[in-house]
């Protein structure tokens, strides 16, 4: 690739994205690519600008930005318990909430919760929208929605915590799909990256992966190796893509989305 011409791409640097961008920062395409560290709500408003080429992107952003494309094969998803998509609260039931405050870094989890209460829980509380400090969003909420490594390591103490990933395969029986590569229609044929080899990649070094993330986050190897291999999947089947189609389905269907795109996958 011309080194003068490097696609520029954006991802978080949440664990649950490592394995899908470790090839790019410090494997075998680090020099193929420009490669901006983001927050999810981001990563998403700077491929919607056109100041990326790829980003990886809430999963309901494909229904918001205008040519987005979907990247097959690769996913952030989890097919029962996610860990790191959490609805906290004190009180002891969903039913009694009235207020949640949303983590403004979120797209994809904060439309889940809103899914959650008005499909499934049929009443709908008060929603706001925070910046993801916990203590002060249940001092303003009786929910709080946290995502990302945030949701992994607060104290818990006194808490319900609720697993969105959970709720929704108890309510569905299906897995879900947090986040994917996305590009616009116009860059799909100038791509050449391989997304799913850059994965397989990530994963391979996974073990380098748990080095990194061990001081950062200040969780055991036996934690952050369940996390990479049970609750997180990197790679679309079709349960997770049915997962999907019913997500964008209900979102349409309780106006969070303006309209309803066929999967180009």
């Amino acid at each position: 690739m011309n080194s003068t011409k490097k696609l520029r791409l954006a991802a978080s640097s949440y664990l649950n994205t490592a394995p899908l961008i470790w090839s790019f920062k410090y494997g075998a395409r680090k020099d193929d690519v420009e490669l901006s560290e983001a927050l999810p709500s981001a990563c998403a408003a700077l491929l919607a600008r056109h100041e990326v080429d790829f980003a990886l992107v809430p999963a309901i952003e494909y229904q918001r930005i205008e040519d987005a494309e979907l990247m097959p094969g690769v996913c952030v998803g989890s097919r029962q318990k996610v860990r790191s998509v959490v609805l906290v609260s004190r009180l002891n039931n969903l039913k009694k909430v009235r207020t949640v405050a949303l983590d403004d870094s979120s797209r994809t989890s904060a439309a889940l919760v809103r899914i959650i209460f008005k499909e499934f829980l049929q009443f709908e509380p008060e929603w706001i929208t925070r910046s993801p400090d916990l203590k002060q969003m249940l001092r303003d909420s009786d929910a709080a929605l946290i995502i990302g490594d945030p949701a992994m390591t607060f104290a818990r103490d006194g808490l319900r915590v609720w697993d969105l990933a959970a709720l929704w395969h108890d309510f569905t029986g299906l897995g879900f799909i947090f986040a994917m590569w996305m590009g616009k229609t116009a860059n799909s044929g100038a791509t050449t990256i391989d997304f799913l080899q850059a994965a397989k990649e990530g994963l391979t070094t996974r073990n380098e992966i748990i080095d990194h993330y061990e001081q950062r986050l200040g969780l055991s190897r036996s934690e952050l190796e369940a996390y990479l291999t049970e609750n997180i999947t990197f790679f679309l089947d079709d349960d997770l893509r049915k997962g999907l189609e019913l997500y964008y389905e209900l979102a349409y269907k309780h106006e969070l989305i303006p309209g309803l795109k066929p999967l180009n996958l």
